[in-house]
């Protein structure tokens, strides 16, 4: 729609920033009570770490994010009538780009942990969709932060599209971006004990 609607880019990226803020803080309300609404196979992950989720949830959760955010994709191409699996053509590759990557999963996961287990919790949807809504701005990768998300951005030749070349570097600079994330998060939160949390 933004690009549609104007050429400028500065304003193609506040529409989708506002877009993803808006559309990401209903979306983790209305999912938080079903699924503890997990989009990200980098946050589920964090949750095996830190809130003693079982780890065999780890792949259906991934391959059911992954496969959600490509109809994703193709629904929204569908509407835009662009071709409905795209592929994307939008190179996005440099060391910059890669640090701020890095840089976004670090600090959603820092967001949401923090917050959660912080005197507001309720407080996190709010929390996650202004942190990625800024991150938009001020990371040079424009915030993906979610393996899902970088495959289903490579079936669209949109504004925030991503060419499917570009992807595994993402995905692995999130993955450091994990890393990170757990030893700084290891240094402030305790991990819950397996027979703690329920499966959701």
């Amino acid at each position: 729609m933004a690009t549609n609607l104007t050429d400028d880019v500065a304003l193609q990226l506040l529409a989708n920033a506002g877009a993803t803020v808006g559309a990401l803080i209903a979306l983790i309300l209305m999912f938080g009570p079903i699924s503890g609404a997990h989009f990200n196979p980098v946050v589920t992950a964090a949750t095996c770490i830190f809130d003693a989720r079982p780890w065999r949830e780890l792949a259906p959760y991934a391959i059911s994010q992954t496969i959600g955010g490509i109809i994703g994709a193709a629904i929204a191409n569908s509407m835009f009538s662009l071709d409905i699996l795209g592929p994307s053509t939008k190179i996005r590759e440099g060391s910059g780009i890669w640090l701020g990557e890095v840089v976004a999963t670090v600090g959603l996961l820092l967001v949401i942990f923090l917050i959660a287990r912080g005197p507001r919790p309720e407080s996190v949807p709010v929390a996650v969709g202004v942190w990625i809504g800024g991150a938009y701005w001020f990371t040079s990768s424009t915030s993906l932060a979610n393996p899902a998300v970088s495959i289903a951005r490579s079936f669209s030749e949109s504004f925030a599209g991503i060419a499917r070349e570009s992807v595994p570097m993402f995905i692995v600079m999130q993955l450091i971006g994990l890393g990170i994330a757990t030893l700084v998060l290891s240094a402030f939160i305790k991990r819950q004990p397996a027979s703690a949390t329920k499966s959701n």
